[in-house]
């Protein structure tokens, strides 16, 4: 469900995987002209240019078409758009389908994750919601450069099921229990590559990019813990994975968003720039209520959602965090 970059690529990944055993892709797209061109010319080229998607995949507009018969749901939504999105179908998902999730965000409000919002908006118990987290930039896997994944559910057998479903020769899935460790590693990294950017966009060379993204790790380990999650799943390909890669590269839309923050553009003019949804953006402050809530110090966090909301400048953010009272590296 969602025919966005993420979207389309993860359904070329399932596809490629279960091409031998006859087993259809289907695409909801919000938009005919959309689905009309992958059914017609087998690309997206508004998000994936001139990829070439398999011929098992098929695409439509209408929700009913793609849910019905589908034991395999999966949501690549903006995270912000989840509620009232799901709300609206959920009564078309097959009783005993499984929802995956690819959506990293908080809901902003509520402070859910994306999960949550499925479990309460869907009335599904959680062996029947997973999430799928790593280092996963949609334009990468879309040319098929070898990368991994994780997917995460509380019931093995179901996150085994789902992996098998979509272990493609350039794609490799991992599964693990810790669906709350797995989700916020997703969540908060996209804050953390915010900063990242920020730095860059300002100037700063490799020191400071990589003291921002080891201290971002740490304070998203801070939260995972204080939440119940577990301190493995951090150094996983959910967690330092997914931040190295974020971080790093000029694809991530956190990353570019933040280096536009960086070289001076006002917080509309850089959501005016950007053709997909920079979920860091979205959830900055929905992290940090949370962080406070349980009593978590997340400096970072807290730096780029000041800066988002106008009250910190970008070049006075290093100064603040700088200025910090000294302590311990090893303290959580």
């Amino acid at each position: 469900m969602g025919a966005g970059s993420w979207g389309t690529t993860f359904a070329k990944v399932m596809a490629d995987a279960v091409a031998e055993h006859n087993i259809a892709v289907q695409i909801w797209a919000r938009r005919d002209d959309a689905a009309h061109e992958i059914n017609e010319r087998h690309t997206n080229s508004r998000y994936l240019r001139d990829t070439k998607l398999p011929q098992n995949i098929s695409a439509s507009s209408d929700r009913q078409v793609v849910l019905s018969g589908a034991d395999l749901v999966v949501l690549a939504i903006p995270s912000q758009s989840l509620r009232a999105e799901l709300d609206g179908f959920k009564d078309l998902i097959e009783p005993a389908a499984v929802v995956l999730s690819l959506m990293k965000g908080l809901e902003r409000g509520t402070d859910l994750r994306m999960s949550q919002v499925i479990a309460e908006v869907a009335e599904l118990p959680e062996d029947r919601i997973a999430v799928l987290s790593g280092p996963n930039l949609a334009m990468e896997i879309a040319r098929e450069q070898p990368t991994a994944s994780v997917v995460a559910c509380s019931d093995e057998q179901t996150a085994n099921w789902i992996a098998q479903l979509c272990s493609a020769p350039y794609f490799r899935p991992y599964t693990n229990d810790d669906v709350l460790g797995v989700e916020l590693g997703g969540i908060v990294k996209n804050i953390i590559a915010l900063a990242v950017g920020m730095c860059d966009g300002m100037g700063m060379g490799d020191n400071t990019k990589s003291t921002v993204i080891t201290r971002g790790l740490a304070e998203t380990t801070r939260l995972v813990l204080a939440l119940g999650g577990r301190l493995d799943t951090l150094a996983g390909l959910s967690g330092l994975g997914d931040l190295v890669a974020t971080c790093s590269s000029s694809l991530s839309r956190n990353n570019t968003a933040g280096r536009l923050l960086g070289q001076g553009l006002f917080l509309d003019e850089v959501n005016d720039r950007m053709s997909q949804t920079a979920e860091g953006i979205k959830s900055a402050r929905a992290v940090f209520d949370l962080s406070r809530t349980h009593g978590v110090e997340m400096p970072i966090t807290e730096a780029v959602v000041m800066v988002l909301e106008g009250t910190l400048s970008v070049e006075n953010m290093a100064q603040r965090l700088l200025a910090r009272e000294l302590k311990s590296e090893g303290e959580l």
